[in-house]
């Protein structure tokens, strides 16, 4: 009886994992807009201690 719940426990692992990858590769292709980089610009100024 515990065999076959490792057993189970293993089989949703390995398809949890190819579900990942399959998102990581098909995921910007259907929700482009969640793949997409920040376009927002960042400026902060900075103080250089020059002697």
């Amino acid at each position: 009886m515990l065999w076959k719940l490792i057993k189970l426990l293993l089989v949703l692992l390995i398809l949890a994992g190819i579900g990942l990858v399959i998102y990581a590769y098909v995921g910007p292709l259907i929700f482009p807009s969640d793949f997409d980089a920040p376009t927002q610009t960042v400026t902060q100024p900075i103080e250089l201690d020059v002697e």
